[in-house]
């Protein structure tokens, strides 16, 4: 391998005291890295490992490691979204990424190829920093290097089939219906698969998309299996998780799932955005104008009725229409009846997760202020 057909970036990371290893033999390929596997699948020969000290991973960057104590994570998901049981000494194929999930771990990418963990089941390598007190020890992995070719390390994105290039949305699109929470585990996804089958079951065609978030197959899935007629999220951009992920690029995400699943003419897009309102980059996007511009309602998912009353205001000091409350909460009776108390003034009306899937519903949630109003 020459300087000569490295990028910038890669030229720097050659030029340490970086040693080069053919692939070992069996990997199991995790979902985050699902493009690139297929890639290696088809021409083996191209790739080998990177290691050495002077090697600094960068989010998306692919890494085989081994599995060590298994923790937390005992499955990984496969490319196809198989939960795969993890074996100590198993090699796998992750991507680095930073991860914020309040209910598991929060967790950076590492300074180098030290040992440290796998952070998510969809297939996170990075280090953990914080946990929740009632998750276990998470499952530990040694690199053994960086998946490199002739250009240098391969990163998620060169090998993603789409580009998150700038982008100024200057497409028709239909009306676009945000589906938000007051944390992880609030019934955000469940939600917005009730809502796309309801619309699906009206006869309108449904594009969804899932925003930010940490890679993994699960939501995608239920999505396509609530009638989605086209779905996509930060992976098919080469994104493994959006924590830390500067706000330019997240504003090119949005634009741009929408734009692509705006191209086969949908009746309505319904679009997740991960994590609760007051996380980092989800509370930034919700003012940014161009999210704004996109996103004609929303729909949001709590799990208890203060919840419910406190993310309505956010989201409405922030801009947004909210078009009703939805989530745990409506599990019980008795807090969905406090909900439609405190949010009586609010003019958001409280509607139970499975009721969003009759069409009468879910047409009252699309309806309201399109885009042409805005």
């Amino acid at each position: 391998m020459t300087t000569a057909l490295l990028s910038p970036a890669s030229a720097t990371r050659a030029e340490a005291d970086a040693v080069s290893a053919p692939l070992p033999g069996r990997i199991q390929a995790a979902y985050t890295t699902r493009f690139v596997a297929a890639a290696v699948h088809t021409d083996r020969a191209a790739f080998h490992l990177r290691s050495g000290a002077g090697l600094h991973p960068r989010p998306g960057d692919v890494v085989v490691a081994r599995i060590g104590r298994i923790g937390s994570h005992k499955r990984i998901e496969t490319p196809e979204s198989r939960k795969a049981i993890l074996f100590e000494g198993a090699l796998v194929m992750l991507a680095y990424g930073h991860r914020y999930a309040a209910d598991q771990f929060l967790a950076h990418v590492p300074g180098g190829l030290e040992p440290c963990h796998m952070v998510a089941a969809g297939g996170v390598a990075g280090r953990v920093v914080a946990a929740h007190d009632r998750v276990s020890a998470p499952t530990e992995i040694e690199p053994l290097g960086l998946l490199a070719d002739a250009r240098g390390v391969v990163n998620l994105r060169r090998f993603a089939p789409l580009r998150n290039d700038p982008a100024t949305l200057r497409v028709e699109r239909p009306a676009v219906i945000g589906v938000l929470g007051t944390s992880m585990n609030s019934g955000k996804s469940t939600a917005m698969a009730c809502l796309i089958n309801g619309l699906v079951k009206s006869g309108r065609t449904v594009g969804a998309a899932k925003i930010t978030g940490t890679g993994a197959g699960n939501d995608p899935m239920i999505y396509g299996d609530a009638g989605a007629a086209e779905v996509l999220d930060f992976t098919d951009f080469g994104y493994a998780t959006t924590f830390r992920l500067d706000m330019p690029s997240i504003r090119a995400l949005t634009a741009n799932l929408v734009a692509k699943l705006s191209a086969s003419r949908p009746d309505a897009i319904v679009v997740e955005i991960a994590d609760g309102v007051f996380q980092e980059e989800t509370a930034a996007l919700l003012r940014d104008g161009r999210f704004q511009r996109t996103v004609d309602r929303v729909l949001f998912a709590a799990s208890d009725a203060l919840g419910a009353r406190a993310g309505v205001q956010e989201l409405r000091s922030a801009g947004l229409e909210v078009a009703a409350a939805t989530g745990v909460m409506t599990s019980s009776p008795l807090a969905s009846a406090e909900a439609g108390a405190v949010l009586l003034d609010q003019g958001a009306e409280v509607l139970g997760t499975y009721e969003l899937a009759l069409p009468e519903v879910a047409e009252r949630v699309l309806a309201g202020r399109g885009p042409a109003d805005r």
